[in-house]
C-alpha cells in the first residue's frame, strides 16, 4: 500500500478514487492534484512509479490541508462559534442541525434516538 499524509491508499483502486480516502480530498481535488503532478488518473495505485508517488505527496503536503491539520482547523472554528454564542454556535452546542434544516420531523442523525416523553403504560391489576 502507498502511504500519503499518514493514510494507506488502497493498491487496487484507480489513483483518482484512491486519493479520496484522505480526509480533505474529494474527486475534484484529486483530479487537480493529478493534473499538476502530471499523472494519468486512470492508472491503478499499484502501477504508480516511485517518482509519481513522490510528486503527488509533495503537492499534497505543500498545497492542501488534509487529515489532522484540517480536522484541528474545523474543530477550532466550531469552538470559536460556540464561544462567541452566535446562532450556529448554539446549534452546535445543542446538537441540532446548524444549516437551517427542519427538526419537527427528520434530523434523526443529528438529534439521536427518539425518546418518548410522558407516555407510560399502566400495569393492569387483577
Amino acid at each position: 500500500m502507498a502511504r500519503i499524509s499518514g493514510v494507506d491508499i488502497p493498491r487496487e483502486k484507480r489513483v483518482d478514487v484512491a486519493l479520496t480516502n484522505i480526509f480533505g480530498i474529494g474527486r475534484t481535488t484529486s483530479l487537480k492534484i493529478l493534473k499538476v503532478a502530471n499523472v494519468d488518473p486512470s492508472i491503478r495505485v499499484r502501477d504508480l512509479s516511485e517518482s509519481e508517488l513522490s510528486r503527488i505527496r509533495e503537492i499534497i503536503d505543500k498545497q492542501i490541508k488534509v487529515e489532522g491539520e484540517l480536522r484541528r482547523e474545523i474543530s477550532l472554528n466550531i469552538g470559536r462559534l460556540r464561544e462567541i454564542g452566535c446562532y450556529k454556535g448554539l446549534r452546535h452546542r445543542l446538537s441540532l442541525p446548524v444549516r437551517g434544516q427542519r427538526t419537527h420531523t427528520n434530523a434523526r442523525t443529528r438529534r439521536g434516538h427518539r425518546r418518548s416523553i410522558g407516555i407510560r403504560k399502566r400495569l393492569i391489576k387483577k
